[in-house]
């Protein structure tokens, strides 16, 4: 069958933007025939690329940013759960961030992202499976009961409440200066949470229990729209690569934050690291639970508790070819 390009219209938008017809008809030129499917609303991409799989297209390829690649990620390993694992992922990054596209190596050109895809080299990389909660009523508990994935970072905190203030209200503003005013307001209504963390690596079993204004869940590297959070994480490991950054007084975290974008706040004394292939999360002070949200490959998407599982290369990925 031919490659299924998945469009997010909204992506990429703005002066000097390529149209999703203008696109396609770039598509075509450099790839051959292609059948493509515009998206119209919240998590479209994941029914198209899901209907895909279970039609064993070889190719589905997302064209848009982080969002629409976690959209599609979450289609076709729900088509895997079902036994069909013959689709591979390629990629046409049209978001702001483009913090997946980063951590593959791909350069944010179109003509590269279509030689990419074109050449047919893939990498099998990493996946990881969670449960997570929807935030609970006044007077309920928040249960674990919904299961999805992310195939670049998962992280709890802040993080998830600037993704609410994105989505709510700093649209307008676009890019880095509307992640900069979420991020702003997302410090002052913010919460630090008191986590009890279960984890595990190579068999080893350890509980903590931490304070933190966010923790990352890592199989790539960057988030946020270029933060560099976790440099020494690798797509195919089969392990995750935690960052607890910490729970600073709120002036000093924002002061700190910037170093994050080099990859250098690992040297600050309130931040840690540690591997796992497991790991549960839950939220002991329960009045940060309205605040204390899930990011996932910067989608909002719950609280907690979690409980994160790494599935290991579970999913082939077009990527550029070594050398």
């Amino acid at each position: 069958m031919k490659p299924l390009c998945i469009v997010n219209p909204k992506a990429g938008s703005g002066r000097g933007k390529l149209t999703p017809e203008a696109l396609l008809k770039t598509v075509e030129g450099a790839l051959g025939s292609v059948d493509s499917a515009l998206t119209n609303h919240p998590r479209h991409a994941t029914e198209l690329a899901y209907r895909a799989a279970l039609d064993d297209r070889e190719l589905v390829i997302a064209t848009g940013g982080d969002g629409s690649i976690h959209e599609v990620v979450n289609g076709l390993m729900n088509a895997q759960a079902e036994g069909h694992r013959k689709t591979r992922l390629g990629i046409i990054g049209r978001g702001t961030g483009s913090d997946f596209c980063k951590s593959l190596g791909l350069e944010p050109r179109l003509d590269r992202f279509l030689s990419v895809i074109a050449s047919g080299y893939s990498t099998q990389v990493d996946v990881g499976r969670f449960r997570y909660a929807d935030p609970p009523r006044p007077g309920e508990n928040a249960k674990a009961d919904h299961t999805a994935y992310f195939i670049n970072i998962l992280s709890a905190g802040m993080g998830g409440l600037v993704d609410k203030f994105v989505h709510e209200s700093a649209a307008w503003l676009g890019g880095t200066a509307g992640y900069f005013w979420a991020s702003t307001k997302a410090l002052l209504h913010g919460q630090v949470g008191v986590l009890r963390l279960t984890y595990t690596l190579d068999g080893k079993e350890t509980v903590e229990t931490v304070k933190t204004r966010q923790i990352a869940v890592c199989n790539g590297r960057y988030f946020g729209s270029g933060m560099h959070v976790a440099p020494m994480a690798q797509l195919s490991d089969g392990v995750f690569d935690v960052v607890d950054l910490g729970a600073a007084a709120k002036l000093k975290f924002a002061m700190d934050s910037s170093a994050i974008y080099k990859g250098k706040h690992l040297n600050h004394p309130n931040v840690r690291h540690f591997r796992c292939q497991k790991l549960r999360l839950s939220l002991l002070n329960e009045e940060a639970q309205g605040v204390f949200l899930n990011d996932a490959d910067g989608e909002p998407l719950g609280g907690l508790p979690l409980e994160i599982e790494v599935l290991p290369k579970a999913l082939s990925v077009l990527t550029p070819p070594p050398g």
